[in-house]
């Protein structure tokens, strides 16, 4: 997989060497709350979940989980990805950035230059979105991308009711 760029940023595909950033990214509060705990608790944890979910997502469609990185200041500072999940027909885009750059349209940049790559070489142009209805920002970075709301989803083993979005 490529690497992609927009004005700011650096789009790198996830991989093993990351497992660091991805074990403070997914551990933030934040994250926890509105994403999901994914039992991330070590480095080696974090290297196995890129191993065992990123990387055969990766090689099986050619797309997946994106690292971003800010260009002038060199810095991983969030991810990006688009992905096929059990359960939803629609792969989803979704987003995560450490607290720093939340706000400072970071996260709209890298998630539209993703949807436009997976439109224009994988032929997806119909993409999902799902948040919780506590997380008012991410549900306008949804709509905003051109996504809208259909239907409340939730999925197998978690009674958490999602707002889905389509476009």
């Amino acid at each position: 997989m490529n690497n992609y760029e927009t004005d700011r940023l650096i789009l790198k595909p996830a991989e093993v060497q990351d497992a660091d950033f991805f074990l403070e990214l997914y551990n933030m509060p934040s994250f926890i709350q509105y994403i999901g705990d994914r039992n991330l608790r070590t480095k080696e944890d974090a290297e196995n979940y890129i191993t065992d979910r990123f990387l055969p997502h990766i090689e099986k469609l050619g797309y997946g989980n994106y690292v971003v990185i800010h260009k002038e200041l060199n810095k991983k500072i969030g991810a990006v990805g688009v992905f096929v999940r059990d359960g939803i027909e629609v792969p989803d885009i979704g987003f995560s950035f450490f607290p720093d750059f939340e706000g400072k349209g970071f996260a709209y940049e890298s998630a539209s230059k993703l949807k436009e790559l997976v439109a224009t070489n994988f032929g997806l142009t119909k993409i999902s979105a799902m948040t919780s209805d506590e997380n008012i920002p991410s549900q306008k970075l949804i709509e905003r991308l051109g996504l809208k709301f259909q239907k409340y989803v939730i999925f197998p083993d978690d009674n958490e009711k999602l707002r889905y979005y389509e476009n």
